[in-house]
């Protein structure tokens, strides 16, 4: 089967990788003049991991990323810890994957190592699709068009691919922004501990975590506003604007973000858990389907997830798109839309507006810690857990399951 997919991020490139890795015949169109994501830290969670280990690219993560010692919540003011998640020790032994910290632009080229430089076209913009007889066609602004057995939207939260199939509808601002920066420091060092450190204060937190190493620190700093004004979803800050944001917070904080040199902004949108992804012969994959907050850090987690599930459900129903597409969405849909919903409420649970209220929450999680620190914290080892390797098509009843 020929199959198209729009968009060569972080979906559309494990998407073809995995499809390649099966055989299909694949084109990867991207607007962009070339690869080169950009960006800054991402957490790759064991769940995500263990796909990049079934994609042979584990070796690669490891000599680029960082692996972090524990999750660890800090209180915005005093860094006493509210509760620490094992991680470095525990993660390879619980869900057969290490958490990895690794630089977005890293993890982008370790996947678009699977794709040869003829499967992708550059500077080429989506700006539609439609069905023909048995294919789907992406048509493109510049006049040309594609044709395929199976059309794949991995075009992110402003997905045209989307629109195309359900029509528009603009994704909700989420009364969240955060700053993003990538701070060079040659090396642990004594302010910033070697996990992935959550400062939760009120109406905002703080994750800072190692990357490219541990040679850098990532910062990603959440803030609550009523409006985003800006036109653009990312803009360029100043690091006067972030300390003054975060003026009466640690010094540690303090002493980290004197250090930055550029930081960008962005206003935080997702959508509300779709009850399908697919059309036809067209399906969405990534941001284009489920758009989510990053407070379980599962945006980038979740395309992966997507890609390797829908590639195996493709391969297994050979040209029967319509159970392919089954199988993948009462796979993925549960999941994705799970996620959505448990990352909008951690970002209530980080940024409680008083003491009391901090207070209690805390309590909550040091006694979570004292029967089980993997259910501490942020709550995340049911997302862990999570293998989609084990995902198989069942091509006798065209139902979706997972193999224990």
């Amino acid at each position: 089967m020929r199959i198209g997919i729009i968009g060569g991020g972080i979906g559309g490139v494990a998407l073809t990788g995995c499809l390649l890795q099966r055989g299909f015949e694949v084109r990867l169109f991207e607007r962009a003049q070339g690869f080169g994501e950009v960006g800054a830290g991402i957490q790759m969670t064991p769940n995500a991991v263990k796909v990049m280990k079934a994609l042979g690219l584990l070796d690669k993560m490891l000599e680029a990323g960082f692996l972090p010692h524990a999750l660890v919540g800090r209180n915005w003011r005093t860094a006493r810890e509210n509760f620490r998640t094992p991680l470095i020790d525990v993660c390879p032994v619980l869900y057969d994957a290490p958490f990895i910290h690794i630089h977005r632009a890293d993890l982008h080229a370790i996947l678009a190592s699977l794709v040869s430089d003829a499967v992708p076209s550059f500077n080429v913009n989506c700006v539609g699709v439609r069905h023909e007889k048995n294919t789907a066609v992406a048509m493109f602004a510049d006049g040309t068009e594609y044709e395929a057995d199976v059309i794949v939207g991995a075009d992110g939260v402003r997905s045209i691919v989307r629109s195309e199939l359900f029509g528009a509808e603009d994704p909700r601002f989420t009364g969240h922004m955060c700053y993003r920066a990538v701070v060079p420091v040659g090396g642990v060092v004594d302010f910033v501990s070697p996990d992935t450190s959550f400062w939760l204060g009120p109406n905002g937190h703080i994750v800072t975590y190692y990357v490219r190493g541990g040679q850098a620190v990532n910062i990603v700093a959440v803030a609550e506003t009523r409006t985003w004004v800006e036109e653009s979803w990312n803009v360029a800050s100043s690091k006067s604007e972030m300390l003054a944001q975060f003026q009466n917070w640690h010094r540690n904080i303090q002493t980290l973000f004197d250090r930055v040199e550029d930081v960008y902004k962005w206003g935080l949108f997702d959508r509300d858990p779709m009850t399908s992804w697919s059309k036809g012969r067209v399906t969405l994959l990534g941001d284009a389907a489920h758009p989510m907050l990053p407070f379980l850090s599962q945006g980038a987690a979740m395309a992966i997830e997507d890609a390797y599930v829908l590639a195996a459900a493709l391969d297994g129903h050979g040209r029967d798109v319509a159970s392919a597409f089954r199988d993948y969405e009462a796979e993925r849909l549960p999941r994705t839309s799970r996620v959505q919903l448990e990352a909008r409420e951690r970002g209530r649970t980080y940024h409680l507006p008083s003491a009391f209220a901090q207070a209690k929450r805390d309590f909550t999680y040091w006694v979570r810690g004292l029967f089980n620190p993997q259910t501490s914290g942020i709550r995340a080892n049911w997302v862990y857990e999570y293998d989609a390797r084990k995902f198989r098509p069942n091509v006798a009843d065209k139902s979706s399951r997972l193999v224990a």
